[in-house]
């Protein structure tokens, strides 16, 4: 579990992983970086509390040098990415551990499953599990189990992640596709479980959401950079868009049709929250059109803007050391 600043959650979702109805044996393996509330005590006193916990530091903060850590420090065969404030459903690794054994995959993962309490966290659920607002990704929308490109957290053979060498930590962000991907260009198989199903909580303010999606647009670009013949026409959407839209608008003092284009996207927007937003309540329904509009444009600018210098440099990356589990 790659954790910071998750004092909140943490205890309560480091309970729900050693409650598994899962037979074989289980550790935890808290990966803590330098958060600015009581998370590394209330890792320390879970540690304390319970042998299977083991606490290790992640003084870089960054997420794939987490997940690194905490993979090098830990034992079994299969791996379980869990985040410091995801909720497992109860029978969660006993379905991925059957699923490995059944596909011979070397990664399943289940649904993001976003639950929103405020109404602005409804919306951006709805929007998060639409094909408006995240394109045809089973692992947000859903769909029947098989193959796929990537999957939310993960359960993985701990000899594909040693295979691929781990997470690339040059990754801020988009580093479980990026990884998945090489998982799948080494001859693995990545597997989509739709009986896993994982609580997530949405974003809880327009900022926060733009912030979140502006940085997944921008490290998918550079996945883009880095991986040639990555990116296909559910990611180009976003920037296109915004491209479209700034024309229209940079034309329309000279050329007024140029406003058909941005009010050619609010009316679609419109059109794609009143159809998609019907289970919603009024208060949650009137924030889903700016929710949309938040979630495609953040991602394109940041697609855009994607500076050259954030691609990985070659041949230099720091990965996951290669250790022997099996001569213990």
């Amino acid at each position: 579990m790659p954790v910071l600043n998750e004092e909140r959650h943490l205890a309560e979702a480091v309970r729900q992983v050693l409650a598994q109805q899962y037979e074989g044996p289980i550790e935890v393996v808290l990966s803590v970086g330098p958060s600015h509330d009581r998370t590394q005590e209330v890792a320390d006193a879970i540690a304390a509390a319970d042998p299977r916990v083991v606490v290790v530091p992640n003084p870089t903060g960054r997420t794939p040098n987490a997940l690194n850590a905490a993979i090098a420090a830990s034992r079994n065969p299969i791996i379980a990415r869990v985040d410091g404030h995801a909720m497992l459903p109860p029978d969660y690794l006993a379905t991925a551990v059957e699923t490995l054994e059944q596909t011979g995959a070397d990664n399943v993962g289940g649904i993001m499953a976003a639950e929103g309490v405020s109404p602005f966290e409804q919306a951006v659920a709805c929007a998060m599990t639409s094909k408006i607002g995240v394109g045809n990704a089973r692992f947000h929308t859903g769909g029947q189990a098989g193959p796929a490109d990537t999957v939310y957290l993960g359960v993985f053979r701990r000899e594909a992640l040693e295979r691929v060498g781990g997470y690339d930590e040059h990754f801020q962000r988009a580093q479980d596709w990026e990884m998945n991907h090489r998982i799948r260009e080494t001859g693995g198989l990545v597997y989509f479980q739709p009986r896993m199903r994982v609580s997530y909580r949405p974003r809880p303010n327009v900022r926060a959401l733009a912030k979140q999606y502006f940085y997944y647009g921008r490290w998918r670009r550079v996945v883009s950079r880095t991986h040639q013949g990555t990116i296909n026409l559910r990611y180009l959407a976003p920037p296109a868009a915004v491209l479209a839209m700034a024309l229209g608008l940079v034309v329309s003092p000279f050329f007024w049709p140029g406003l058909l284009i941005p009010g050619a996207y609010i009316a679609a927007i419109l059109a794609g929250s009143a159809l998609t937003g019907r289970e919603l309540s009024g208060a949650a329904l009137l924030r889903l059109p700016l929710v949309y509009a938040t979630m495609h444009v953040s991602w394109g600018t940041g697609f855009l803007t994607s500076p050259p210098g954030l691609s990985k440099p070659r041949p230099a990356v720091q990965r996951m050391p290669v250790q022997d589990h099996y001569s213990e």
